[in-house]
C-alpha cells in the first residue's frame, strides 16, 4: 500500500505538470457540454420527447473524459516510460506490472470523476439540467465504462513495443470512438450503416448504458452493453498482465 501511495503521488504530480490530461480529460468535456447547451438549450431531443437534447447527451459527454484518459493518456504514459528505459529500471525493484498499471488507472479515474463533477455543474447551473434517472445506477454504469475503456489502455500500454506503435493504436481507437460512439455526434442522428459501425466500438455500448441510467429509462436492453464491457475488461486486463513488456 505504501508503494502504491508513493508512486501515485509522484505520477499525479508529473501528470498535472504536463497539463495534457487536464485539458483533454477535464476541460474538453466541459467545453462540449457548454457548446451543446448553447446551441440546443432545453429543446426536446426529438419531436415529442420527454427529455431535452442536453439531458440525452449528458451521459455521452461524461464519457469523453473516460475515452481521453483511458485510450490516450494511460497507454501513452506507460509506453513513454518503456521508451525512456524507466520500466527497465523498475523491473529490478519490487514493483509489479499490476502495481504500475493500477497507479495509472487510479490517476485517470481521478480525472474522470473530476470531469464528471465539472460537466454536471456546468450543465446544471448554466442550462438547468436535472438528472431524471438514479444517481446510483449512473455511477455504477460510469464505473463499468471506466473499467472497460481503461482495460484497453492497460493492454495497449502493457504490450506496445514502442511509443510509435502505442500512439498509432491509441489514435486508431480514440478518434473513431470520440466521433462515432455518440460522445460528440449523437448516435440517433447517424445513418443506419454508420450506427452498425458504431455498435462495434466499446464506448458506444457504454454510452448507451449511461444514457439509459441518466434518463431513468428501462434497463431491459442493458444486458448486451454490460456483457460486452465486462468481457472486454476481463480479456484486456488478462492480456496486459500476462504479456506486459518491461523493455
Amino acid at each position: 500500500m505504501k508503494a502504491f501511495s508513493a508512486m501515485f503521488k509522484t505520477e499525479l504530480k508529473l501528470s498535472l505538470r504536463g497539463m495534457d490530461m487536464v485539458i483533454f480529460a477535464i476541460f474538453m468535456p466541459v467545453v462540449v457540454v457548454v457548446i451543446l447547451g448553447a446551441i440546443y438549450g432545453n429543446k426536446p431531443a426529438y419531436d415529442g420527447a420527454e427529455y431535452t437534447f442536453l439531458a440525452q447527451s449528458f451521459g455521452a459527454v461524461s464519457a469523453i473524459a473516460i475515452c481521453a484518459a483511458g485510450v490516450m493518456g494511460l497507454p501513452l504514459v506507460i509506453s513513454d516510460y518503456r521508451h525512456k528505459k524507466i520500466l527497465k529500471r523498475l523491473k529490478v525493484t519490487p514493483a509489479s506490472p499490476a502495481l504500475l498499471l493500477m497507479v495509472q488507472v487510479a490517476i485517470n479515474i481521478l480525472y474522470a470523476i473530476v470531469s464528471l463533477i465539472f460537466v454536471y455543474v456546468a450543465a446544471k447551473f448554466l442550462f438547468g439540467y436535472q438528472m431524471t434517472g438514479s444517481w446510483f445506477s449512473f455511477f455504477c454504469s460510469y464505473a463499468l465504462v471506466m473499467l472497460s475503456i481503461y482495460s484497453i489502455g492497460m493492454m495497449i500500454g502493457g504490450i506496445a513495443p514502442n511509443t510509435k506503435t502505442a500512439g498509432l493504436l491509441c489514435s486508431v481507437l480514440y478518434f473513431p470512438m470520440l466521433i462515432f460512439s455518440g460522445a460528440t455526434l449523437p448516435y440517433e442522428v447517424m445513418p443506419a450503416a454508420l450506427q452498425k459501425f458504431a455498435d462495434i466500438l466499446p464506448l458506444t455500448q457504454g454510452i448507451k448504458l449511461l444514457k439509459v441510467t441518466s434518463l431513468g429509462l428501462s434497463t431491459d436492453n442493458a444486458f448486451v452493453p454490460v456483457v460486452v464491457m465486462v468481457t472486454l475488461a476481463v480479456i484486456c486486463i488478462g492480456v496486459s498482465l500476462r504479456f506486459f513488456r518491461w523493455e
